[in-house]
């Protein structure tokens, strides 16, 4: 087709809503402002942070650090000649050439704090990238936990 399509969540944290603080709904298209689509090349990874405001007038700061993966194409491509239709001799396939998609992944929080969000997401790509067998929900359970400790008790 055209290499234009719609974006799809893969996978969220948290899996159900806090009833504090709900999934932004609409985010896919948020995370490719210009449109979901393939590429003949492999562009370098990108990060952005916008702000959303919800229907009470909160903010929320939506990190996007967005990277292209290889995609199988399923369908081969043929090309007649001299720009004709070709129809005594079928036309041989030719290997289409190889295509990129956008994967993104986003952070939403109440703060703004985008050296983290971009540092935060960085380690989740690298270890999404390199195959580390680390558990994505262990990774993202230490990122968001911190230990604040008790006035005047031990450190």
């Amino acid at each position: 087709g055209s290499g234009d399509g719609q974006g799809q969540i893969l996978q969220r944290f948290p899996e159900k809503d806090w009833e504090d603080n709900p999934f932004p709904q609409g985010i896919e298209l948020f995370c490719q402002p210009s449109g979901w689509q393939l590429f003949t090349e492999r562009n370098p990874p990108t990060f952005f942070v916008a702000v959303l405001t919800d229907i009470n007038s909160e903010r929320h700061y939506c990190a996007c650090f967005t990277f292209w993966e290889a995609v199988e194409s399923t369908q081969p491509q043929s090309h007649p000649r001299n720009g004709e239709e070709e129809e005594e001799e079928p036309s041989s396939p030719v290997q289409p050439a190889q295509l990129f998609a956008p994967k993104s992944l986003v952070l939403v929080s109440r703060l703004d704090h985008t050296e983290v969000f971009r540092n935060s997401l960085g380690l989740i790509y690298t270890i999404y990238v390199d195959g580390l067998s680390v558990s994505l929900e262990n990774v993202i359970g230490n990122l968001l936990t911190c230990i604040i400790p008790i006035t005047g008790g031990a450190q």
